[in-house]
């Protein structure tokens, strides 16, 4: 009988950190791309060592509908030059309250109202601030 290969987890750093390092570059991307579409209150969010949904957290504000629909537009064109689509995009412009998932980074587009309301800064309060643009 043979014995299994030692487990060695320093083997998967550079790996690990490497992917954690495009991941956080993409949200710092993603970051200044809300900021060119005139978001607010931008901020991302290291939410690895608190849950498996996600490594970072983009969280920005629109003053309006339509503020809203060119953030996320501006996003998606961003990421798109890049070679990166979203795996999937949740919620509309009409609801205030746009998701957008990058697999590493989730981005959260809200409508003041909505910001206010779901308080996801204050949720997630643990979370180590990489980036915040007023």
């Amino acid at each position: 009988m043979s014995a299994l290969p030692e487990h060695t987890p320093t083997s998967m750093t550079p790996n690990i950190t490497a992917a954690l390092a495009d991941a956080q570059a993409l949200a710092r991307e993603l970051a200044h791309a809300a900021e060119d579409a005139l978001a607010t209150d931008i901020l991302v969010l290291d939410i690895v060592s608190l849950t498996t949904l996600a490594d970072y957290f983009v969280i920005c504000t629109a003053d309006n509908e339509r503020m809203l629909r060119a953030i996320v537009r501006g996003i998606n064109e961003r990421s798109e030059k890049q070679g990166i689509r979203a795996r999937r995009q949740e919620g509309a412009t009409e609801s205030g309250w746009v998701l957008i998932d990058f697999g590493d980074v989730i981005v959260h587009a809200f409508g003041k109202r909505e910001r206010e309301y779901y308080q996801l800064d204050r949720l997630w309060a643990d979370a180590p601030r990489i980036l915040v643009i007023q």
